[in-house]
């Protein structure tokens, strides 16, 4: 069965990853990215929740306004039915002959009735009252400086016109809203008009209803800008001319939506949902506070705020100390590794670490048909050495010699490491015999180089001998190759030392 090598790439991948993260700068970035992505995920659920809250807020003041809207319509529309009585029933010359108790029955026989609706008058053209639904005869009063007579009078308006709030002189100065309807004779000219009356109170007591929130309002607005009543209701600003407000002015670009802004009244920022009502030359608003609107939402920000900052703080302190912590033991397995593999005096790669080297040195030349080589280099008369000078200036001895070798290497390949004592063993990957010379001839001249007196030597100094062996095709094993190496370092120690002996040629073979 065939084989896919994908699961072990993929294992190879994680592992690798997994590694990445688990290394200190790996923890520190995982932290980062966890906050982020906390925050990130907390700050959209802020602004989903603040889109929730106003959008609740705008349905429930939409659902408000169509009430109010109602109520409005059905009520004025009843009496505006009246008044429409009143006129039709003026223009009929039969019923104007009859007997005035019988003629105040017919034209009056719709009046709308209740709390708020006053009597219904009809003035003649010069404002005074000929005929009154409440009283007969007629109450005594001139009404042509009222600005809906003069509306009607000067033909400012078709149908139905609704006053700005004033007092009534006959209701003992209660405010009050006029509903007229223009008088029109037979040869169309003005003949007087029929008015009805509303008190302000009716708006105040429909606005009290209303649930806007503590810092909430709600108002009745005439299209020219007279404020009519508002929620939470003030006398004082019934009547107010509010046609130069930013916000009434853009209400007029639509007929019902919604504004953001700053009351003219009071000055709290609210959201205004509006709408124009048919038929009608009034403009109605319910407007929840931003305040109010997200009072819940802040309080939920600023706990997620503080969660999150403890959060925070307890994300980074574990990530750092986590960091430390691996960063500890990454130094301890590397001071491990170091034991392990390198020896402590020289720095050099010690003998284990040597002997993996070359197996995989043997390896890749037996592979590739490349030449392999090693040296065996020992320090002559070393044992004579530290009898006179004494162990620590042997050591030093060692240390230098190392350096030496090591600075003769120019290869990334090449490798040297102590086998022991005082022999080291070098490792020259892709290198015939000649090379393998060449390089053994100058440690030696560099370790003879350094000059270190050496009285027991027959040459005054430091020196070293070393053996060379190569396999030419690579197919030699690790041992017998260092065993021909060390066959080579015999031979120059027995010629004389301070010289480097090539292994003899053999029919070894791995």
């Amino acid at each position: 069965m065939k084989s896919f090598p994908l699961p072990a790439t993929l294992r190879r991948h994680t592992a690798s990853i997994v590694a990445r993260v688990l290394s200190p700068r790996g923890v520190l970035v995982a932290g980062i990215v966890l906050l982020m992505f906390s925050w990130g995920l907390s700050t959209s659920l802020l602004i989903e929740a603040r889109r929730d809250a106003y959008d609740h807020a705008v349905e429930n003041a939409r659902n408000l306004m169509l009430l109010i809207e109602r109520d409005i319509a059905r009520n004025i529309e009843l009496y505006d039915l009246s008044l429409q009585n009143v006129v039709d029933g003026i223009a009929d010359p039969e019923l104007m002959t009859l007997p005035p108790r019988q003629r105040h029955r017919l034209l009056f026989d719709r009046a709308a009735t209740g709390e708020y609706l006053g009597s219904i008058f009809v003035m003649d053209l010069h404002g005074n009252i000929v005929i009154d639904s409440g009283a007969s005869p007629p109450r005594n009063g001139n009404f042509a400086d009222r600005d809906y007579f003069a509306a009607h009078r000067d033909r400012l308006v078709q149908g139905l016109y609704l006053s700005r709030p004033y007092a009534s002189r006959l209701r003992g100065g209660a405010l009050t809203i006029a509903l007229s309807r223009r008088i029109t004779l037979s040869d169309g000219t003005f003949g007087g008009i029929v008015v009805g009356t509303l008190s302000v109170d009716y708006f105040r007591a429909l606005l009290d209803g209303l649930a806007v929130g503590k810092h909430g309002s709600a108002a009745i607005v005439e299209d020219n800008g007279t404020l009519v009543s508002r929620l939470p209701y003030d006398a004082r600003v019934v009547g107010l001319d509010l046609h130069d407000s930013p916000l009434f002015i853009e209400s007029l670009h639509s007929r019902a939506g919604e504004l953001t802004g700053t009351g003219t009244i009071d000055g709290i920022r609210r959201v205004y949902v509006y709408k124009h009502l048919a038929g009608l030359p009034l403009i109605v608003d319910v407007a929840p506070a931003e305040i109010d609107i997200y009072a819940s939402w802040h309080h939920r920000a600023v706990w997620t705020v503080v969660l999150m900052c403890l959060f925070t703080g307890f994300i980074a302190w574990g990530s750092l100390a986590l960091s430390r912590e691996l960063k500890r033991r990454q130094i301890a397995e590397s001071k491990l590794y170091r034991l392990a593999h390198t020896d402590s005096l020289t720095g050099l790669d010690n003998r284990g670490t040597f002997d993996t080297v070359l197996t995989k040195e043997t390896q890749r030349a037996a592979r590739s048909g490349r030449p392999l080589s090693v040296l065996f280099v020992d320090v002559d008369h070393f044992k004579a050495f530290n009898d006179y000078y004494g162990h620590l200036a042997g050591d030093e001895v060692l240390r230098r010699v190392a350096q030496s070798a090591s600075r003769c290497l120019r290869r990334d390949g090449d490798h040297v490491a102590r086998y022991g004592g005082e022999e080291f063993v070098v490792t020259l990957p892709d290198t015939d015999a000649q090379g393998a010379a060449t390089v053994a001839e100058g440690i030696r001249r560099a370790i003879a180089g350094l000059d270190i007196d050496h009285v027991q030597s027959p040459y005054g100094r430091v020196t070293a001998s070393i053996g060379t062996a190569t396999a030419a095709d690579g197919r030699m094993n690790a041992a017998t190759l260092l065993r021909r190496a060390d066959e080579a370092l015999y031979r120059a120690k027995s010629g004389g030392r301070n010289r480097v002996s090539d292994a003899q040629p053999t029919q070894d073979a791995a």
